[in-house]
């Protein structure tokens, strides 16, 4: 079947937010987020993308059936922990906008999805008129415990797509991991498209 691409309303979001939930569950459940995450908490979280004034949320779907989407939102519609190492650097939140997930059920991989999940939010950021597209990504050490040994590195794809790793600027969040018992710190480092090129 064919795999569409759709860029979603608030409207629309909001019928479908329980198959977003799961899917984002499914996918940060691997590495590198090993994410242990609820219903409850995944659905609350992507309803502030409805919320929130100019955000985007780019989906794939084969039939009706949601096999991957990507978010983005400006950033001062971000939590402080995103926001305060923008600022604490004197950096204009106004003039960037935040790519969050992207993700993407396994056996859909390598079709050129995430390459359109960019597009279009790069396209949507453009057209508010930023300057600046951001996101980060966990940052896993080389020999983490439960690196599985093929696993490829997203670097290399976001780097054709543009971006490249801002040096020092690092944020923090915390969830559970698959294998704790309650939530603790992780390192994310961002990284920069320059739009106006």
């Amino acid at each position: 079947m064919t795999i569409r691409i759709e860029r979603l309303t608030a409207a629309a979001l909001r019928s479908v937010l329980p198959a977003l939930a799961r899917l984002r569950m499914t996918v940060f459940h691997d590495f590198p987020y090993l994410y242990q995450g609820s219903q409850e908490y995944e659905e609350r979280y992507l309803a502030t993308y409805a919320a929130t004034p100019d955000s985007v949320v780019v989906a794939a779907l084969e039939g009706d059936r949601i096999v991957g989407a990507a978010t983005g939102v400006p950033l001062e519609h971000e939590p402080e922990a995103i926001r305060q190492p923008f600022t604490d650097r004197g950096l204009t939140v106004e003039g960037i906008f935040y790519f969050g997930e992207s993700v993407l059920l396994r056996e859909y991989r390598g079709r050129g999805i995430g390459v359109e999940f960019f597009r279009h939010r790069e396209d949507h950021a453009r057209g508010l008129g930023r300057s600046w597209a951001y996101f980060c990504a966990v940052d896993r050490p080389i020999d983490h415990p439960r690196r599985p040994a093929d696993h490829i590195s997203l670097e290399s794809f976001w780097r054709h797509r543009g971006f490249e790793p801002v040096p020092g600027l690092m944020c923090y969040m915390s969830w559970q991991d698959i294998d704790e018992a309650v939530e603790s710190r992780k390192a994310m480092r961002f990284w920069r498209k320059d739009l106006t090129r």
